[in-house]
């Protein structure tokens, strides 16, 4: 008994010696490299999609691109569903997940987050024209578009509204342009980009909750050295302008706030 508490004593010890160097190696390891591995859905537009060609783009994508070039290496993209995307950080499929990871409390007792690269907040969207909707207290007893398991359709549902299931925003968008919902709760950078592609749709958003939601590249526990190189790259894109023109380019304004 003795000996395995003296062996599990030398256990921790190596381990609290040796874990700040392998994380830094880790670091070491990239540049080695080259590339930075980057767990990423390629299905989420506008954030990581394939464009008509079958190329790999985004607003992650290119934020990704741009945290790799600061670093002083490129960007190796590998997808995967969302389901274990996070999970591929475990198995050490790639080095960071950039896909619109939401910083949660519960996320941040297992893994460590960048700083936030982007912020978004639960809209109301309602027709042009329509001023039957100004708050989200003026839903109860209207119909809301809503995909039924999410946070949006809680919200909407907490409001009083009655929900009108969905697949998505996009579903969403058509059932209130046609009039078959009166309005839906969704995220407001899929609205900004939902009017970048569609400026003339006459839909509007009426009101927004006060707190935004934060989403920030993750990465594994334990590599303090590879979260200092990223979180001084986002820096950089973001006083450079870099960061700007992504954000312009996908949604027409800055997203970081």
């Amino acid at each position: 008994m003795k000996l395995l508490k003296a062996l599990a004593a030398v256990i921790a010890l190596q381990a609290a010696t040796f874990g700040p160097a392998l994380a830094g190696e880790n670091l070491d390891a990239i540049k080695k490299a080259g590339a930075l591995k980057i767990g990423t859905e390629g299905t989420y537009a506008p954030f990581t999609f394939h464009d008509a060609s079958g190329k790999l783009v985004g607003f992650d994508v290119e934020i990704g691109e741009a945290v790799a070039q600061k670093i002083g290496v490129k960007a190796e993209f590998i997808e995967g569903k969302w389901d274990g995307l996070i999970a591929g950080l475990d198995a050490k499929r790639y080095d960071a997940v950039i896909n619109q990871v939401g910083i949660t409390e519960a996320r941040k007792q297992k893994y460590d987050f960048s700083e936030p690269y982007i912020a978004s907040k639960a809209v109301l969207i309602v027709r042009e024209g329509d001023d039957s909707i100004k708050s989200f207290a003026d839903l109860k007893g209207k119909k809301s578009a809503q995909s039924l398991t999410s946070n949006f359709g809680k919200l909407a549902q907490e409001a009083g509204a009655e929900l009108v299931g969905t697949d998505g925003f996009d579903q969403s968008i058509q059932l209130v342009l046609t009039r078959r919902a009166d309005a839906t709760v969704n995220d407001s950078l899929s609205f900004l980009d939902f009017k970048k592609q569609k400026p003339n749709a006459p839909v509007k958003i009426v009101a927004e909750q006060a707190n935004a939601d934060y989403s920030g590249i993750i990465i594994r526990k334990g590599e303090p050295e590879l979260l200092e190189a990223i979180n001084k790259a986002l820096a950089e894109i973001k006083a450079d302008g870099t960061y700007a023109k992504i954000s312009e380019k996908y949604f027409g304004q800055d997203v970081s706030k």
